[in-house]
């Protein structure tokens, strides 16, 4: 079973992915994939968290980041470490996901926006396309306090 079966994933390119919750038979997958590095922003107590993700895949080689990000209660500190990691993932190829990819692709769709690699529109597209953030305090409020950090 591949990642790309999983709930709401999305290929950004060749390098990066996101998705919502990875299945253990995806995780298992991920090193055959080509994934070298995940980035993980469900808080293990999360009901959709997969028990023993970091040593599953550790044992392929992949490097574990984990963020646990409070679906509830975003915040600036939460994206400026994202930022963090998003750079010490560099160019390997790299899946980030949570439960829904919602935390994801609002917290993708800030970076590549920050960085140039997507105008305005196309990150907002990008997000628009797994979910709706206006749907969900206090998500708008998280967006414009890290356009403002940014």
């Amino acid at each position: 079973m591949s990642v790309k079966d999983a709930y709401n994933f999305r290929a950004i390119s060749d390098s990066v992915a996101t998705a919502g919750r990875v299945e253990p038979e995806q995780l298992a997958q991920l090193g055959s994939e080509g994934f070298e590095v995940v980035i993980n922003l469900l808080p293990d107590s999360s009901q959709y968290a997969v028990t023993g993700e970091r040593q599953q895949l550790e044992r392929q080689g992949i490097e574990y980041l984990y963020l646990p990000v409070d679906f509830a209660q975003p915040t600036v500190a939460d994206y400026r470490q994202f930022r963090q990691l998003m750079q010490r993932a560099g160019d390997r190829k790299l899946l980030v996901h949570c439960a829904a990819n919602y935390r994801v692709s609002a917290f993708y769709s800030r970076y590549a926006l920050e960085v140039g690699q997507w105008s305005r529109a196309e990150a907002d597209q990008f997000m628009l396309s797994v979910w709706q953030p206006d749907e969900h305090p206090p998500w708008p409020l998280w967006l414009q306090q890290v356009e403002r950090e940014g």
